[in-house]
């Protein structure tokens, strides 16, 4: 490359995403053990240090510290692991001549391989665990009864996968031993097509179970919708009768207490159904990628799964639509009832305001009036000091008329004293209106 040119920083990191997690190499006859183990979210770490185990115990390099996924032969068995959003996938293959049972399906299992404490110990709990046999060409296609033995009667289904190249059956039950079962007869499957085709039905049955881990919260969600529709229908009610203001106050907080319950519910249930969406999905991408051509008289996985499986995630879709269409009534019948209360706050306060001006203009007379007052007292005083000075001046030899004096200052008192108030007032009022600090 010309070094004039730069490479982004993650140039070779989303390049290398497209070849990640390639199908495994498979021929028949083979068995499998697929585990599907919901560790959580936050598990990732945990899961790689359980598979750096199992690698040390079988002395082979480990999986990086920032890798999701491992493909590596331990001798015995042949590992593939992924890390997922939320779960980890374990799935251990081994041929199936080394026991000299190839006849016996599911008589061997390849977990008998792994060290038992290892397996006490892997993070997280099994949401789908699978055993998994595919036989040779030789071997002839196993009839009905053969079937009903292998998968506890005709309730199970087959079908022609990957364009005629091979025969799968299954029937989604969980066995006495704690897994289900599939079997694969290969017809003419190379080794990239059989280990595609292994891929795809191991993920139908894991993805199958965590779309239906969405199932359990929409029963449960489904009567506390009924209990909040109909604990809202009864407020929406009791709004038409509201007889004031604490009765509308009232009906707010059970408004507000309602709401409180369904957006507790609502996170972790809208997590759960978006997520079904997104694992249903991927099984009906994963069932149309087997091309799948019917055996007579036999339904197919296909036609099974839609039977079972799509009721199961309308459910969930309904829940999660009544949970929306109740959280939106909910927040409707609070603006309506806050909007109420509001207008009753303003009435309240243009009452308040309307009493207030009346005192105030009360308050204006009485201050009027008692500044006359005020005015009459000062000057009353002032005039009987000047009196007293009159009298004062007339005795010490001055020639007064005492009484023309004192009428004569009366006007004038009485003047000098009402301008001194009203310029006291003024100055007040400035004061108040200057911006204080």
């Amino acid at each position: 490359m010309p070094k004039t040119l730069r490479d982004h920083p993650l140039r070779h990191v989303l390049s290398a995403e497209l070849h990640a997690r390639p199908y495994a190499r498979l021929v028949a006859p083979l068995r499998a053990t697929h585990l599907a183990m919901q560790s959580g979210e936050g598990a990732a770490e945990a899961d790689r240090a359980q598979v750096a185990a199992l690698c040390a115990h079988f002395d082979v390099p480990p999986p990086g510290q920032s890798e999701n996924h491992l493909t590596v032969d331990l001798g015995p068995l042949h590992l593939k692991w992924e890390r997922h959003t939320e779960f980890s996938t374990y799935t251990f293959f081994q041929p199936a001549e080394t026991d000299g049972q190839g006849s016996a399906p599911f008589a061997r299992r390849a977990l008998d391989v792994l060290p038992q404490d290892w397996l006490r110990r892997v993070p997280g709990e099994m949401i789908a665990g699978i055993h998994f046999e595919m036989e040779g060409r030789q071997r002839p296609q196993r009839g009905p009864d053969e079937l009903n033995r292998l998968f506890r009667g005709d309730n199970y289904a087959g079908s022609l996968v990957s364009g005629g190249a091979a025969v799968a059956w299954t029937d989604f039950a969980i066995h006495d031993d704690g897994f289900g079962r599939i079997l694969i007869q290969d017809r003419r499957l190379g080794a990239r097509q059989g280990g595609r085709l292994v891929q795809r039905l191991l993920e139908i049955e894991t993805y199958r179970m965590m779309a239906l881990l969405a199932l359990p919260v929409a029963w449960k969600l489904s009567a506390r919708l009924t209990d909040g529709r109909e604990r809202l229908t009864d407020i929406n009610g009791r709004m038409t009768a509201i007889g004031g203001l604490e009765d509308e106050r009232r009906l707010l907080a059970e408004l507000t207490g309602l709401s409180a319950e369904i957006e507790e519910v609502a996170a972790p249930a809208v997590y759960r159904f978006g997520a079904a969406r997104a694992y249903y999905d991927l099984v009906q991408r994963r069932v149309a990628e087997l091309r799948e051509e019917r055996i007579e008289g036999q339904q197919t996985i296909g036609e099974f799964l839609e039977r079972r499986l799509a009721p199961a995630m309308r459910t969930c879709e309904a829940t999660g639509q009544r949970l929306e269409r109740l959280s939106i009534r909910v927040s409707r019948a609070s603006e309506l009832l806050r909007t109420r209360v509001d207008i009753q706050l303003e009435a309240q306060n243009s009452d308040l305001l309307r009493s207030m001006d009346r005192r105030a203009r009360l308050q204006l007379r009485l201050q009027q009036t008692v500044e006359g007052l005020s005015v009459a007292a000062i000057s009353y005083y002032l005039v009987g000091l000047v009196s007293y000075a009159a009298k004062g001046a007339k005795a010490a030899g001055l020639v007064l008329d005492v009484d023309l004096v004192t009428g004569l200052s009366i006007p004038v008192v009485v003047g000098a004293v009402g301008l001194g108030v009203l310029r006291l007032r003024r100055h007040i009022e400035k004061s108040e209106e200057r911006p204080q600090g």
